[in-house]
């Protein structure tokens, strides 16, 4: 083996990124990073008109968002009532609001603020570490755990450095709302394999039907004139 075989060896696999697995209506799928955990709830669905895309309709529904989210927890290593899964829901669809109006430049309404406020005034889940130095999950937990550390979450993304940076997918058509962490700051899509990659075809083709239309010709500034109207070439 080579070194950086050998190397890749102790360091073991590769960690895996962080992020979700999104499954488009057409049933395409795309990794979508919002940045933040807290972010990554959103992708359960939200007020208004994001109600049609729920997934969260029993606690167990949320159990199975602890593996792919940022918590990396298995799914059973929360126990999750009836009224702690509303209490995720109620926080989620304030944060809804507070993200969108933070990528639009406003700041939110003291009521969605109150329901972060609530739900961060529980214990949040305690971390904990295994004897071979790895993340354990951390029991026993409960929902209210779980919501306190969604919401203490979103308070310091929207009250720390990076919340100027909360956006929306500069795409027409997509809502997914971000964090952009990236050092220029200059992200402006959910996801560049979906809605960037869709923007770089459609000017591409905008690139190439304007290359590939006829020249238009130009009036001459005698164009109006009759022939009488001309002065004579013979003239002078």
């Amino acid at each position: 083996m080579t070194d950086a075989a050998d190397r890749s060896a102790a360091d073991g696999p590769p960690a895996t990124p962080p992020g979700l697995l999104l499954t488009t209506p057409g049933g395409g799928r795309f990794h979508f990073d919002p940045g933040a955990l807290c972010l990554e709830l959103l992708t359960t669905g939200g007020p208004g008109p994001y109600a049609r895309y729920e997934v969260l309709h029993r606690p167990a529904d949320l159990a199975a968002w602890l593996p792919p989210s940022r918590l990396r927890l298995p799914a059973d290593a929360v126990r999750i009532s009836p009224a702690q899964l509303a209490a995720a829901r109620t926080l989620r669809d304030a944060l809804w609001r507070l993200a969108a109006a933070r990528a639009h430049g406003g700041r939110g309404t003291p009521a969605d603020h109150a329901v972060l406020n609530r739900a961060a005034e529980h214990p949040p889940l305690v971390p904990r570490i295994a004897p071979d130095g790895t993340a354990a999950a951390p029991l026993p937990a409960d929902g209210a755990q779980l919501v306190s550390t969604l919401a203490r979450d979103a308070i310091a993304l929207l009250t720390g450095p990076y919340a100027d940076r909360v956006r929306e997918c500069g795409a027409d058509n997509c809502q997914l709302i971000f964090v952009d962490t990236s050092r220029p700051g200059r992200r402006r899509w959910c996801s560049m394999e979906r809605c960037g990659n869709r923007h770089k075809v459609r000017a591409l083709r905008a690139r190439r039907d304007s290359e590939e239309a006829p020249p238009t010709t130009a009036p001459t500034p005698d164009s109006g004139r009759t022939q009488a109207d001309r002065p004579s070439e013979s003239m002078g």
